[in-house]
């Protein structure tokens, strides 16, 4: 018995998941691109010595982690900055 061959609309789905997985990849690139640009100037902002409010803090954490998931930075650098922004979280 003969094999069938893929039917039209099988390779059209494909492609759109294809081109639906390239669209994503590129916003992810785009907001990794964005993200880093902001903490690039909110890092220049922020001293790494003294008081900072727990909002500024927190905002610092949540920049460092989408600079993780972006894999802008290794996962020893990401548990160094975390460390050091939690050692600096104020405790009441």
């Amino acid at each position: 018995m003969a094999t069938q061959r893929t039917s039209f609309t099988k390779l059209q789905r494909d492609r759109a998941k294809k081109a639906k997985a390239a669209a994503k990849r590129e916003r992810r690139q785009e907001r990794a691109a964005e993200a880093k640009e902001h903490s690039d100037d909110e890092s220049s902002e922020t001293s790494t010595e003294g008081p900072i409010s727990a909002a500024e803090l927190l905002h610092e954490i949540e920049v460092t982690h989408q600079r993780f998931e972006a894999k802008l930075m290794t996962y020893e650098e990401f548990e160094e900055k975390k460390a050091e922004l939690l050692s600096r979280l104020p405790i009441d």
